[in-house]
């Protein structure tokens, strides 16, 4: 079992390059089998929910070939099967992307129900309900989600509540039904842009995404197209608070600065210096953080993504946080492990009250999820002494090459399998 040992202490200084959108890849991946014309995808992260998601489509007939490490060309002309195997699904969530693809190409699809991190009840009843407003009969069938149509057709959808899984979808859907789709109380976020985005430039015709109304007027076939993803905001924004927690100075490169202005905000609260240019986001914090309160929200408020990443600068801050999250209801597992590390923090239902210490301390701890097993490693790097971090399966995820790239910012911080491995770093590093 892998493991990542980190000697705290040092601050992080230099410049750091920024992988594509993990969450925008995925869905355009998904929506690449929708012609069966090669298309070119690039800026693709290389990180273990991508190559997952490309593994399942070929197991479908998708002829991938990965040109370089983050460029791909697909194929989907000979796609023979819409039932998509269990032991892909099981490891990621946004393959239920599959659903919205397959069936508005095919007119059928058989995904099973998703895996990926367990930070809460994430239902796919909107995903759902929009499949049969346009037409498909929709069942759960031995684990199965079995979506299948003669033909699909226009509807006016409105979402209960803001998703930004079931808006990708439904859009995915739509963008090959007959006539006109509404979809009203749409999620906002960068990623779901760039998937209509990419679908226009195969010939969808969507309008209004980044908009809480997003408009489509089907076409009956889709073709090939040449496209480059979007930098990852959350990563973006890991390492201007890994810069933040370290008191480092840190330039995030290849950024969409006006993503991050959430997040920009909050460290400009807490104390940090932040300088903007036209694709990188400096960050500097030369002095102790200070408290503020925040609570998560769909874009374009405070991400849910990044509560963690907070959570740990204000438990390095002066005086009392309290921070609120208002998505996703387990994303406080990480608590109980800052607290091994001297943090003073309680947990209230959806309501995290953190009183700031001077210094967090060395242990051994375990990443209960993606982003809070990234905010740990933060935690691990402003720390005094060695930290042990379990289960970086869960970081491996979503962050590409995330020790090679803390490295080359001063970070001592290695990979392991073995006691013998770490006694050589902690004798190396002490």
């Amino acid at each position: 079992m892998e493991q990542y040992i980190i000697r705290g202490g040092n601050p992080l200084v230099g410049e750091v390059d920024i992988s594509g959108a993990k969450n925008a890849a995925l869905g355009i991946l998904a929506a690449a089998i929708m012609t069966d014309e090669t298309v070119l995808i690039e800026n693709l992260p290389d990180v273990r929910d991508i190559n997952v998601l490309l593994e399942a489509m070929e197991s479908i007939g998708v002829k991938v070939e990965r040109i370089t490490q983050h460029a791909v060309l697909m194929n989907s002309a000979q796609i023979g099967e819409v039932s998509v195997d269990y032991e892909y699904i099981k490891k990621i969530r946004a393959s239920y992307y599959l659903i919205g693809a397959l069936l508005g190409k095919y007119k059928r699809a058989e995904v099973p129900l998703p895996g990926g991190c367990n930070i809460g009840s994430r239902p796919i009843d909107l995903h759902l309900k929009g499949f049969k407003a346009l037409g498909a009969r929709v069942e759960i069938r031995n684990g199965f989600i079995v979506t299948e149509a003669e033909h699909l057709h226009g509807s006016h959808i409105y979402l209960d509540t803001v998703s930004v899984g079931a808006t990708i979808n439904i859009m995915m859907a739509a963008a090959m039904a007959d006539g006109r789709t509404i979809i009203e109380n749409c999620a906002r976020e960068p990623h779901v842009v760039d998937v209509a985005n990419f679908l226009n430039s195969m010939g969808a015709n969507i309008k209004g995404a980044g908009t809480d109304v997003i408009r489509i007027r089907g076409v009956q076939k889709l073709h090939k197209t040449e496209y480059s993803i979007i930098p990852d905001q959350i990563e973006a924004g890991t390492f201007m608070f890994a810069a933040a927690a370290t008191k480092g100075d840190v330039m995030v490169k290849n950024v969409i600065p006006k993503h991050l202005e959430a997040t920009t905000a909050k460290l400009l609260e807490i104390g940090c210096e932040v300088e903007e240019f036209d694709n990188a986001v400096r960050v500097v914090a030369s002095k102790r953080l200070c408290s503020t309160n925040v609570k998560t929200l769909p874009y374009p408020g405070y991400p849910t993504d990044m509560q963690p990443q907070i959570g740990v600068a204000l438990a390095l801050a002066k005086g009392t946080s309290i921070v609120t999250e208002s998505i996703f209801e387990n994303r406080f597992k990480y608590m109980d492990e800052l607290a091994r590390m001297g943090a003073i923090v309680r947990v209230e239902g959806n309501t995290a009250i953190i009183t700031g210490v001077e210094k967090l301390s060395g242990a051994r701890v375990s990443a209960p999820d993606l982003r809070a097993g990234a905010a740990l490693v933060i935690a691990a790097l402003a720390a005094e002494g060695v930290t042990v971090v379990d289960d970086i399966t869960y970081i491996q995820r979503g962050y590409e090459e995330f020790d090679e790239k803390l490295r080359s910012l001063g970070a001592e911080i290695e990979k392991i399998n073995s006691e013998k491995e770490a006694l050589k770093f902690r004798l190396r590093t002490g």
